[in-house]
């Protein structure tokens, strides 16, 4: 199998692997539709973690405070709220108000909300950074797992359903309208994605041998973007930490020679390596560190 490393600009995204043989016209749309199902559980794990801290979401005409209520935020020296259990319709829940007004400020019990940490724990460790550094390759059965496993915490946590204008419940029903958002503009379409290589389009006409050859033990670095942007920038031969070590050894290395050249002394001659008889010595058994006086 080929691994191909997709990139987005110069951000490492996932590793996905297919045979050499295959028609570019099922890989690239392939990527471009694990690169938006990827997304879609960031959305989707960045939403539970709201869901778990501050309850669902309000209704849209409803979001924000009252005046009485930014009255009471505004006064000074206020000591914070602090969240407290109560009982609604026999179940136990967590007042903590919403800072942005937009949620109802009735989260899940502590128990309730580990259901469905333990969830977002997998699913984060499932599009992570780290499964590139180790090799893993990204497929759609893992992203669907870890979809599901949420999916089946929050039916747990709310058994009775969220609201329909809740965002974790419109990406649970593939029901979001993102248009104007800057999620949007993460997202790219299966037929208006290209994929990039060694500074040529992976063209859809061709197969990926055509480009890389029949060697499927092959690994390359390909970037995802949208068509007609052009060729995606080069990215520099050295990140930001490796210029800063550079950088550092260079700077030790001209201070040391600035050290060499302001030292006009001869003390250095007192110095092992700077003794002109060290090599006779050593090839006649004759101790170098033995000093001799005449008597």
């Amino acid at each position: 199998m080929v691994v191909i490393h997709v990139k987005k600009a110069e951000e490492s995204l996932f590793l996905y692997q297919v045979p050499a043989s295959t028609p570019l016209s099922k890989v690239v749309p392939d990527v471009a539709k694990l690169h938006n199902f990827r997304l879609r559980v960031k959305r989707l794990i960045s939403a539970c973690e709201d869901l778990i801290e501050y309850g669902p979401l309000k209704p849209e005409n409803e979001q924000g405070y009252t005046e009485e209520q930014l009255e009471a935020l505004s006064v000074k020296d206020k000591e914070p709220v602090e969240k407290k259990l109560i009982e609604k319709n026999g179940a136990s829940i967590l007042l903590n108000p919403d800072p942005t007004g937009r949620r109802i400020g009735e989260a899940p019990n502590e128990e309730m909300a580990d259901v469905i940490r333990r969830t977002l724990a997998n699913a984060k460790a499932c599009i992570s950074d780290d499964q590139v550094k180790s090799n893993q390759c990204l497929t759609t059965e893992a992203l669907d797992e870890a979809f599901n496993e949420i999916r089946g915490a929050v039916t747990i946590v709310y058994p009775m359903g969220l609201p329909e204008w809740d965002t974790v419940r419109e990406i649970l029903d593939d029901n979001e309208d993102l248009s104007g958002t800057a999620a949007s503009k993460e997202v790219v379409e299966p037929d208006n994605a290209s994929l990039w290589w060694a500074g040529k389009e992976l063209v859809r006409e061709k197969l990926l041998s055509d480009f890389i050859g029949k060697n499927d033990k092959t690994k390359i670095i390909a970037k995802i973007q949208k068509k007609g942007q052009g060729p995606p920038q080069r990215e520099p031969p050295l990140d930001e930490n490796a210029q800063k070590q550079m950088m550092a050894y260079w700077y030790r290395k001209q201070e040391e020679h600035k050290k060499l050249a302001e030292n006009d002394e001869d003390d250095y001659l007192n110095s092992k390596w700077a003794n002109p008889t060290a090599l006779k010595s050593a090839f006649s058994g004759v101790r170098s560190d033995v000093s001799w006086r005449p008597m």
